[in-house]
């Protein structure tokens, strides 16, 4: 007796030589979906492979074209219209337990949450349609970044704190000499600064469009408070370009300034460059500074190490941003993170927008 399953493994073949990623572990769960759903509904049969083979939006086109080839004999084909536009929801009934439940008994339903956006959010910047880099900026100008504050040598009226004679004294002159009240003062607090050193080399360029987006929207939110550098084989500051409120408009003005966008990179000249014009003059003191570079470094390392130990000493914290860092299996063999590992809080990854909300929050907590 023949296997009924065998044309679906058989359909997961044909889908895997037209290129979608069908793994044993896909073709496994799409055994198990087909199995608990009704085998006579196509739009079920349709949806059952989809949610599971399917890794990219760009496989579906390939999905479709091999779903009408393979089950033509279907007598209604499933509706256009539902292929166009997933359903934000989706259930999926699992395959009741063995020696579970009596005849007629419903087995358990799996709910599955079939979300674009949270899909999106976990994304390679670097294999983004241009779709998904258009849906990106929306969820990008979503973000609430937000600055850590440090304490001010300003001194502020309180409830409670140190006594404040000044305030106490004037009081007393206002009551005819009488100690009335006693006036209390406390430290201030205001944002920390936050300097962000983007590369920009042609390494980093798949990332570098995203990377800049996201400075802007850091950079509206504190306006007064956030500094934005590229890196390449020269130095730009790039933050009066990325306070522009439009942020197509903030993104042609600051292409215009970056004269060696994906070029070479030289990391330790231009940190040099960076720590003698501005981070020794203050920019970088007691500041957050995050560096986002995947560490292949053209120049001479022990100079990047030399220039890190500088930076170390004058910033708050010192971030790296490796977008390679987030992958399976990477380990910091590039020359650049050799030279820089010894001198920073973190490295993090940055290849996702989940990863960059992931260093908002390790910015607010420094």
């Amino acid at each position: 007796m023949s296997d009924p399953l065998a044309g679906f493994v058989g359909f997961a073949e044909a889908l895997r030589e037209a290129g979608l990623p069908c793994e044993a572990h896909r073709t496994q769960a799409y055994l198990e979906a087909v199995s608990a759903i009704d085998l006579t509904d196509p739009e079920q049969l349709y949806w059952a492979g989809r949610l599971t083979l399917c890794a990219d939006p760009d496989d579906l086109p390939r999905y479709d074209a091999a779903f009408d080839g393979w089950f033509a004999d279907q007598k209604t084909a499933p509706p256009r219209r539902g292929r166009e536009a997933a359903p934000k929801r989706a259930r999926i009934a699992t395959l009741a337990q063995a020696g579970q439940g009596e005849s007629g008994a419903e087995p358990d339903e799996l709910r599955v949450a079939a979300s674009a956006e949270e899909i999106l959010r976990h994304r390679d910047l670097a294999e983004l349609s241009v779709t998904e880099r258009a849906h990106l900026r929306e969820l990008l100008a979503k973000l609430r970044p937000a600055l850590p504050p440090r304490s001010s040598p300003r001194r502020r009226a309180a409830r409670r704190g140190t006594l404040d004679p000044s305030r106490t004294l004037r009081a007393m002159l206002a009551g005819g000499g009488e100690p009335v009240r006693l006036a209390y003062r406390r430290r201030s607090t205001k944002p920390r600064r936050l300097v962000l050193l983007i590369d920009v080399s042609g390494s980093m360029g798949p990332y570098a469009d995203a990377l800049l987006r996201f400075a802007h929207v850091v950079a509206r939110r504190a306006p007064g408070r956030v500094e934005v550098f590229t890196l390449g084989t020269r130095l730009t500051r790039v933050s009066r370009q990325l306070r522009l409120r439009d942020p197509e408009h903030a993104m042609l003005a600051a292409a215009a300034a970056v004269p060696d966008f994906a070029g070479g990179t030289r990391l330790g000249e231009t940190l040099r460059a960076f720590l003698d014009r501005w981070g020794q003059r203050g920019v970088a003191r007691r500041s957050v500074v995050t560096v986002f570079s995947d560490g292949w470094e053209r120049g001479d390392t022990a100079l990047l190490g030399e220039q890190l130990a500088r930076l170390r000493r004058l910033a708050h914290v010192v971030f790296w941003v490796n977008p390679h860092a987030g992958r399976a299996g990477y380990a910091p063999v590039q020359s650049g993170i050799v030279a820089a590992l010894p001198y920073l809080d973190r490295l993090l990854a940055g290849h996702s927008l989940a990863t960059l909300e992931r260093l908002l929050v390790e910015i607010a907590d420094a």
